[in-house]
């Protein structure tokens, strides 16, 4: 469902684990927070060239957890995988080389997202990396309009109806809280990431990069 409904999903997966290969260290942890059905976790081990790393997934859901799981356990790579349930506000990042949040942000609340970032970049080792992927806003009326309207074009391309595609945006309205590239940029550099940038962006859907 998740291709259906976020352009550029499986690149931005794919990449992800191009990414955890190039800037895993030895001995260090990678996260995936909000790991939901471990997408971003397998692409992460499929890359990952140190047996000696370890990767904790993080979903606040358990049913989607022991889905995951075992998914995971059909997998033949080694790096050892780790699911925990919980909040992402309540997991310590500690020693790591990559944090991954894919599309999760959006549904932490406004006033917790600061703290969250600053978590990660304080747990990243010196030149480790956090990607995040999110669904945005754009400043300008006009562009915001046309990149929803033609997001709402694809997911009909994939099959939605005009119906399913008007109650999924309602059912989300009040939860998933995006907002604009800038936005994101100011609080990573305030978090104090020495560099951050946009390297996917297909309509409202980016994915950045942000290196300690």
């Amino acid at each position: 469902m998740i291709k259906r409904s976020i352009p550029g999903y499986t690149t931005i997966i794919s990449m992800t684990g191009l990414m955890a290969g190039r800037y895993a260290t030895p001995g260090s942890t990678l996260y995936d927070l909000g790991c939901s059905l471990g997408a971003s976790t397998l692409a992460m081990r499929q890359n990952i060239l140190h047996h000696d790393c370890n990767i904790i997934g993080v979903d606040n859901s358990l049913p989607m957890l022991e889905r995951c799981r075992c998914i995971i356990d059909t997998d033949a790579h080694s790096v050892p995988v780790s699911l925990v349930c919980a909040n992402l506000e309540d997991i310590a990042i500690e020693n790591a080389s990559v944090v991954v949040i894919n599309f999760t942000l959006q549904f932490i609340p406004l006033n917790h997202r600061k703290s969250l970032i600053q978590r990660i970049y304080n747990g990243l080792q010196p030149g480790g990396i956090m990607v995040l992927s999110e669904k945005v806003t754009f400043e300008d009326p006009h562009l915001d309009e046309l990149n929803i309207d033609l997001f709402h074009q694809f997911k009909q391309a994939n099959g939605y109806s005009r119906l399913e595609i008007a109650q999924k945006r309602s059912a989300l309205e009040k939860v998933l809280l995006p907002e604009t590239l800038n936005q994101h940029r100011q609080r990573i550099a305030e978090a104090g990431f020495s560099t951050c940038d946009v390297w996917f962006q297909c309509f409202n859907f980016a994915s950045l990069i942000a290196l300690k």
